[in-house]
């Protein structure tokens, strides 16, 4: 997490919001009418009670320096960041798991910003979108998680083509017009393009082009493994560090049991560190204990070689921890001697 601490130094921002070199940009005029995700949504004035409904969205609005203007947050599969702690602690948590609709309703909310489709959308366990309608609340789902769902088995959906930092960039600078604070969106948007654009000239892969496994987590070691799909964060990943995903599935966050996963032949294998606890294996240790002791999942060249690395489970989201976690796993690499 010593990564995170420094890109929040990086970008500019103090606790309170505030940025150190500002970008010109326009202000905001009302009412401000934006295209999300195929709906028509207008607000007629900047939000004052906005619920940050999955960590990507509570943590872009606290990057925003917006926590004077929000009502609540609900859904963190890990910790804020260090950074963003004493902003965070003024901000009501509905819960860490899945809201109910009635929760959100009762912090009398003018606006919700949502992660995911689970959270918000139409198989979504928490409320749909007419749901906030019908009550006069505008909502907005991250651009980044529009997925296609139609005869899909994944509940978050598929995805056609490689997930990259522009949607994000969308999300952070339409949130921001959203609250009339477009330059503080534009300053953190300029300082992720430059952290990239750092990241990728860094990165000198080695002779072979290295397949990567993502395992965000699994009920039990029995259970098929939920993986990083091959367009999402995950494949964003594998690509800025010159390699490719061994899943080929398209779907956002697809299933597999271990001996399709033995069959994949992954050169590396990325664990997640969730602060959840939802499962046993949410946590880094019982997955290295589960990939070191299992017969045949030891066997795994990747296992054999310890080319494992842990990275922070949120950055497997398509979500403003992404590049982060990209860099977390090059430094890791780096000292393995698997990248340059």
């Amino acid at each position: 997490m010593g990564s995170l601490k420094s890109l929040l130094i990086a970008l500019g921002f103090c606790i309170a919001g505030s940025l150190v070199s500002p970008l010109a940009a326009a202000p905001t005029h009302y009412p401000l009418t934006l295209d999300n995700c195929g709906v028509k949504v207008t607000f007629p004035k900047a939000p004052e009670r906005a619920i940050g409904l999955g960590q990507n969205s509570a943590e872009i609005l606290l990057l925003l320096g917006l926590q004077d203007r929000m009502a609540g947050t609900a859904f963190w599969p890990s910790k804020v960041m260090p950074q963003l702690a004493e902003a965070n602690a003024k901000v009501k948590l509905l819960t860490v798991e899945f809201p109910t609709f009635e929760t959100i309703l009762a912090e009398r909310p003018d606006f919700v910003a949502a992660a995911l489709p689970t959270l918000l959308g139409p198989n979504s366990k928490v409320a749909k979108r007419e749901d906030f309608e019908r009550v006069g609340v505008p909502s907005y789902l991250s651009p980044g998680t529009c997925l296609e769902t139609t005869g899909s088995k994944d509940a978050y959906g598929r995805r056609a083509e490689l997930w990259s930092m522009e949607a994000l960039y969308r999300e952070i600078d339409e949130l921001s017009q959203i609250f009339d604070v477009s330059d503080r969106g534009q300053a953190l948007i300029a300082d992720f393009k430059a952290r990239e654009k750092a990241l990728r000239a860094s990165i000198r892969p080695g002779d072979k082009e290295l397949a990567y496994l993502f395992w965000f987590s699994s009920p039990s070691p029995t259970a098929d493994a939920y993986l990083g799909g091959k367009n999402g964060a995950s494949g964003f990943i594998a690509n800025v560090l010159g390699g490719r995903n061994a899943i080929e599935a398209d779907a956002e966050w697809p299933t597999l049991g271990w001996e399709g996963i033995i069959a994949a032949k992954p050169d590396v294998i990325v664990i997640a560190s969730l602060d959840r606890n939802r499962w046993e294996l949410d946590k880094p240790e019982a997955k290295m204990r589960f990939l070191t002791t299992d017969t045949a999942v030891s066997q795994l060249p990747a296992v054999k070689n310890k080319a494992i690395v842990v990275m922070d489970g949120q950055a497997m989201n398509p979500t403003v921890r992404t590049i982060y976690g990209a860099e977390q796993v090059a430094q890791q690499l780096k000292t393995l001697g698997l990248l340059k």
